[in-house]
C-alpha cells in the first residue's frame, strides 16, 4: 500500500486512527501495541498478502532467538549466528536467486545444467529494511546493549509498524524500546505528526514526482538523442528525484509515527549541502549508514587496524550498501564508486580541511560526485551508465528531443527550479526547515499554506492517476 494513494489517505489510514484511539479510549493503554500490531498486519496484507506469513515467521524466529541468548548465555553466541545465518539467507535468497541465474545461466548450459524452468523469486515488500531492524536486535541482545523484549505482541508490533515497514528509516531496537511500552500520545504531537506528513506527502507529489518526469524520459532517450545540456539535465532532475522522494517518505513515516506517540530519528539532514563524502553520509539515510557504521564496519576493525585496514573496511562495507540496494551490477559499481571516493578523501586528507576552508568549493566538487554517482545509481546496465556519461562530459549540441520539450512548460520549469533550492540549502538547520519552527506567526502560515494550498493541489494530481511509486519500495 502506497502512502500517496487515496485508498490509503481515505480509507485506511482514518480507519487506522480511529480504531487505534477508539480502542485507548475504552482500554486505556493496555492494547495499544495489539491494535497497531493488527493494523500493521492488515496494511502489509494489502500490499503484500502472500508473505504475510513469512513476515509473522521471521518475526517469531528472531524473538525466539533474543529469548534463546538471554536464557543461555553460553550458547548466545550460537544464537546470534543462525540469526546471522537465517536472515540474510532469506535476504540473499529473495532479492539476489534471480539475479545470480541470470549471470550464471549461460555458464551452467554449457556444462549441461539447463535452468530454462527456473522460476522467477518473488521479493517480498520491505524485506531490505525488516531484516536489518531484526538484526539490529538480535544484535544488540547478544552485546548487552539491550535487555531483550517479553511480549512477543510488542516485539512483533516493532518489527512491522507500518509507518516504517515498507521503506524506513530503519528503526533500531535500542533507539525506539522505551516508547515501545512507555510512549505517551498528545495532541500536540499528532498535529505535529499531520504537518510532517503532509508535508512529505507534498514534497513527493508535487516535487518529487515532476523531476521524476524528466528524469524518466531523459534516461530512455537513445544515444543518438542526448547531447550534453540534456544528459545533465537528467542527472540532475534525478538527483533531485532520488532525495525529494526518499526524504518525503522519511517524512511521511516519522510524522505517521508521531501520530501514534513515536518520535522515529532523523534520515536525512540536508545531504546536498555536504562538503565531502564522508559529511555526505553523514547526511544520506541516516539509518542505514549508521546500521552499517556500528554493525559491520566498526565489528570489521573501523579506522582503528591502520591505514591499509581502514581502506579495505570502507571498500567493503559499501560494495555491500551497493550490493544491498538490489541485485544489479550497477547497484554494486555505484557502492564501489562511493568507497572509493570516501578512500581518495582519506588519502589525499581532504576530511583533515577545516570546514569554513574552501567551502563553496568543496560543497561543489562533492555535489558533481554525488550527481555522478547517482547517474550510475540510475541507469539499467553499465553500458548505459558509459553511454550517459559519455554524453555529460562530451560536448554536444543537439536539437531538444520532442518528449523533452513536452515536458518544459512553465509549472514544470517552475517546479524544477524550486526543487533544485535544495542544492544551495545552508548545510545547518534540518530538512523540514520551517516545520521546526516553533513562533506562532510561521508556524500559522506553514499550517494555513500546508493544508488550504499544498494539500488540495496534491489531491487533484492523486485524482488525475499520475504520481509514481516511491522510488525506495524496489529495495
Amino acid at each position: 500500500m502506497v502512502f500517496s494513494s487515496i485508498f490509503f489517505l481515505f480509507a485506511f489510514l482514518p480507519l487506522a486512527i480511529l480504531g487505534y484511539y477508539g480502542q485507548y479510549v475504552l482500554l486505556g493503554n493496555r492494547l495499544r501495541n495489539l491494535a497497531l500490531l493488527i493494523l500493521s498486519y492488515l496494511f502489509y496484507l494489502f500490499g503484500a498478502p502472500g508473505f504475510i506469513l513469512f513476515l509473522a515467521g521471521s518475526t517469531v524466529f528472531d524473538y525466539a532467538m533474543g529469548r534463546l541468548m538471554d536464557r543461555c548465555e553460553r550458547r548466545k553466541r550460537w544464537w546470534l549466528i543462525l540469526s546471522l545465518l537465517v536472515n540474510l539467507g532469506l535476504l540473499a535468497w529473495f532479492k539476489y536467486a534471480n539475479f545470480m541465474v541470470a549471470e550464471t545461466a549461460g555458464y551452467l548450459a554449457r556444462m549441461g545444467i539447463d535452468l530454462s524452468g527456473w522460476e522467477a523469486v518473488a521479493l517480498p515488500v520491505g524485506i531490505s529494511f525488516f531484516t536489518f531492524q531484526k538484526l539490529s536486535y538480535t544484535i544488540d541482545v547478544y552485546r548487552g546493549r539491550c535487555r531483550p523484549i517479553a511480549s512477543l505482541i510488542d516485539f512483533s508490533m516493532y518489527v512491522a509498524l507500518f509507518p516504517q515497514l515498507v521503506a524506513g528509516p530503519i528503526v533500531r531496537f535500542r533507539d525506539i524500546y522505551g516508547q515501545i511500552g512507555s510512549r505517551v500520545e498528545s495532541w500536540t504531537l499528532f498535529y505535529a505528526g499531520a504537518v510532517r506528513f503532509c508535508w512529505g506527502l507534498c514534497k513527493k507529489v508535487i516535487l518529487a514526482d515532476t523531476c521524476g518526469r524528466f528524469a524518466d524520459v531523459i534516461f530512455s532517450l537513445s544515444p543518438g538523442e542526448l547531447d550534453t545540456a540534456v544528459a545533465w539535465m537528467g542527472a540532475l532532475a534525478y538527483t533531485l528525484q532520488i532525495y525529494l522522494d526518499f526524504s518525503a517518505y522519511s517524512d511521511m513515516a516519522i510524522g505517521l509515527g508521531m501520530l501514534f506517540g513515536f518520535r522515529f530519528l532523523e534520515n536525512f539532514n540536508r545531504p546536498y549541502s555536504a562538503v565531502s563524502l564522508t559529511d555526505f553520509w553523514r547526511r544520506w539515510h541516516i539509518s542505514l549508514s549508521r546500521w552499517f557504521r556500528d554493525y559491520l564496519y566498526i565489528p570489521m576493525g573501523g579506522n582503528r587496524k591502520g591505514a591499509a585496514r581502514t581502506y579495505l573496511n570502507l571498500t567493503v562495507v559499501f560494495l555491500l550498501c551497493g550490493f544491498w540496494h538490489g541485485a544489479n551490477w550497477t547497484f554494486v559499481i555505484w557502492g564501489a564508486y562511493h568507497g572509493l571516493f570516501l578512500v581518495i578523501e582519506r588519502i589525499m586528507g581532504l576530511r583533515r580541511i577545516p570546514e569554513n576552508r574552501l567551502r563553496g568549493l568543496r560543497r561543489l566538487a562533492t555535489l558533481l560526485v554525488v550527481v555522478c554517482g547517482w547517474v550510475i545509481f540510475r541507469c539499467d546496465d553499465p553500458g548505459q551508465a558509459a553511454r550517459f556519461f559519455t554524453a555529460m562530459f562530451t560536448l554536444t549540441a543537439r536539437d531538444m528531443p520532442a518528449a523533452v520539450a513536452g515536458l518544459m512548460d512553465l509549472k514544470n520549469t517552475l517546479l524544477m527550479l524550486f526543487a533544485a533550492t535544495t542544492l544551495i540549502l545552508p548545510s545547518s538547520g534540518q530538512d523540514d526547515g520551517p516545520l521546526l519552527d516553533t513562533r506562532p506567526f510561521v508556524a500559522a502560515t506553514v499550517g494555513i499554506v500546508l493544508f488550504m494550498v499544498l494539500l488540495p493541489w496534491c489531491m487533484a494530481i492523486m485524482a488525475s492517476g499520475s504520481q509514481n511509486p516511491f522510488i525506495y519500495y524496489r529495495f
